[in-house]
């Protein structure tokens, strides 16, 4: 029996997360995306008190970049790989430790980039954990789990023909329960607007505790309230306690196009709750009902901008590995 892998809260022995490493991806924002992401290892460091962050950087340049960024906030190893987004091309630890590699399509074949495909089972064999191969695609931004077997996930991603097309819903739950040991999948429907990951559940919807779920509740103006309350409403029917959360509202992009800005993609640490801001009107209340969700952490506020521009924010480009 696969033991499922163990929730965020749990304790983790380190975090993988990627460093930006290509100029001709990056642009103007390489420098401010990698002090960015410096300043996440920081704060998942938590001034010793956190896991062990670990940079991944694609080649030599990119990791002295990472090195004089991070200083002694974080060990960097060097993986090539296409871009940052290690949640989705690192490896899901299960709950007896051991590494599974899904297969990789670039989000369905947006993005076609050298050593995204093979990074996640190479950082597996860096720590000499046995790897497990899956030949069908999962992004590990397309499922939230709470531990018990039970996982969240959205069916415009999961269902998506641009992934596995060949496969039903059933096939999906079971090869889920297959794999990574969810026996039980809550089924939600559609992610944020022009999400280019076709609806990764990680900006939508997010487990606190065991049959707890995070999921926003809308502002004025906000152009995901459809999709927020179709999510609340499976949720509630499925039968998880619903927690209703602060969403940071219409965020545009410098072009006035509407981005996929979620207080949702924060990562949950030993010793800290990493959260996206955006300088919007409920910045301090997402902060404070985080911190009333993880009273043993200490809860931080940080702009992602830089990264945001690359398509994610901190959950997207961290992977953790499970104390076990």
């Amino acid at each position: 029996m696969i033991l499922p892998p163990p929730p965020e809260w749990a304790p983790h022995d380190a975090v993988w997360i990627g460093f930006p490493s290509h100029p001709e991806l990056w642009l103007e924002d390489l420098d401010p995306a990698r002090e960015e992401v410096a300043a996440f290892a920081r704060a998942v460091r938590a001034g010793g008190s956190g896991e062990e962050v670990i940079l991944v950087a694609a080649d030599e340049e990119a990791a002295a970049a990472a090195r004089e960024h991070a200083g002694d906030s974080a060990r960097v190893v060097i993986e090539p790989f296409g871009d940052i987004w290690l949640r989705d091309t690192g490896p899901i630890i299960d709950g007896a430790g051991r590494a599974h590699d899904f297969r990789f399509n670039g989000w369905g074949g947006k993005y076609d980039l050298a050593g995204d495909t093979d990074v996640g089972a190479r950082l597996a064999r860096a720590r000499k954990l046995v790897v497990e191969e899956h030949q069908w695609i999962l992004e590990g931004g397309a499922i939230d789990g709470d531990g018990t077997g039970l996982c969240v996930t959205t069916e415009q991603c999961l269902l998506n023909p641009n992934r596995n097309p060949n496969l039903t819903k059933a096939d999906v739950a079971a090869l889920l329960e297959a794999s990574l040991g969810y026996h039980r999948v809550l089924w939600l429907g559609d992610g944020l607007l022009n999400d280019h990951t076709d609806g990764h559940v990680d900006n939508l919807a997010r487990f606190v505790g065991e049959n707890r779920l995070l999921i926003p509740e809308a502002t004025d103006n906000d152009p995901n309230w459809r999709i927020y309350q179709d999510a609340a409403r499976r949720a509630e029917a499925f039968g998880v306690e619903l927690i209703r959360f602060p969403s940071p509202g219409r965020v545009l992009s410098p072009e006035e196009e509407i981005i996929p800005a979620s207080y949702m993609n924060f990562y949950i640490g030993n010793a800290a709750v990493v959260v996206p801001v955006y300088g919007q009107e409920n910045d301090d209340a997402a902060i404070a009902a985080l911190e009333a969700l993880f009273p043993g952490r200490q809860v931080v506020g940080q702009r992602a901008d830089h990264i945001l521009t690359g398509g994610g924010s901190f959950h997207c480009i961290s992977q953790q590995l499970p104390r076990l």
